[in-house]
């Protein structure tokens, strides 16, 4: 009794403040976003109206439209050279430990030493574009992070940056996981090397490609520190996404309830992209 009653006394206080600090102030942000809070909270019930405010706005839509961008660019760029890194690796080539220690030292640093670095590079004034025009070549131009048709890119490099390292992990320990009986028969049958790696190695990594495909998504619709590190969300709303709306209207506009409702719709967001796959991996653990 006592053996089976420590273990759940120990985990009690961790186990309630999650329930409360992070499933209760969930269950708080619903309920604020079905209120009419501005500077505070407040208990006068006004249904949808938030909703409906939130889908009247521009700003909104542009956030969305922005995440939309940022993340097709992030997940797809991240997975291919992860997935690039990963096949380069895996030829045995010399100090892989090194090469493997360089490419994942950018996922120890945080989005905002990332975002704060990136921008010192990418700032014409004091970064690359002066470093170029002191090599010599006055005419290179790169500022891309003050035009707001291409702040968004900058945001996708400095994230593709800060994780391809981790995607690259992901798909080494996969690849070192590949049924090598069927590698050394396609050998034996003649097969070159990357007909090997398209038609054998590739597609047994598909488990990997899943998990490394939700962990990006849900990374890239909460992204919030990176971007107001690298942009402050600018130049105007370029690089605005949901997660600096959510702050902007909540903190800055004093319209709680509209950030609340905003940040109800990022919750469902990653609900859909979670979830299932929560689901189909407990679903292996039981059947297996």
């Amino acid at each position: 009794m006592k053996a089976g009653l420590l273990p759940k006394l120990l985990i009690s206080p961790s186990a309630l403040l999650v329930l409360v600090c992070v499933y209760g102030y969930m269950m708080f942000t619903c309920y604020l976003s079905f209120t009419n809070s501005t500077m505070m909270p407040s208990n006068e019930l006004v249904g949808m109206a938030n909703y409906r405010r939130l889908a009247g706005l521009e700003n909104w839509w542009v956030a969305v439209a922005n995440l939309g961008v940022f993340a097709a660019l992030y997940l797809g760029f991240s997975l291919l050279l992860g997935l690039g890194l990963a096949l380069l690796i895996d030829q045995k080539i010399r100090c892989e430990g090194v090469l493997r220690s360089i490419f994942l030292y950018p996922m120890a640093l945080s989005f905002i030493v990332t975002g704060t670095a990136w921008k010192w590079l990418l700032d014409p004034g004091v970064g690359l574009e002066r470093s170029i025009h002191g090599l010599g070549w006055e005419s290179f131009a790169f500022g891309w992070i003050k035009d707001s048709q291409m702040a968004i890119y900058c945001v996708v490099i400095a994230a593709v940056w800060q994780t391809a390292g981790f995607v690259m992990a992901m798909f080494l320990a996969g690849l070192r996981g590949v049924d090598t009986e069927q590698v050394n028969a396609a050998r034996v049958d003649g097969a070159r090397i990357w007909q090997i790696y398209l038609h054998i190695i590739v597609p047994q990594l598909g488990p990997v490609f899943v998990s490394s495909f939700v962990i990006l998504a849900h990374m890239a619709i909460k992204s919030y520190d990176l971007v107001i590190a690298l942009t402050n969300g600018g130049p105007g709303r370029s690089t605005w996404l949901p997660s600096v709306f959510m702050y902007q209207y909540t903190y800055t506009r004093n319209e709680m309830a509209v950030g609340a409702a905003s940040s109800v719709l990022m919750l469902l967001a990653l609900a859909v992209v979670v979830l299932p796959y929560l689901y189909s991996e407990m679903k292996k653990v039981k059947n297996g």
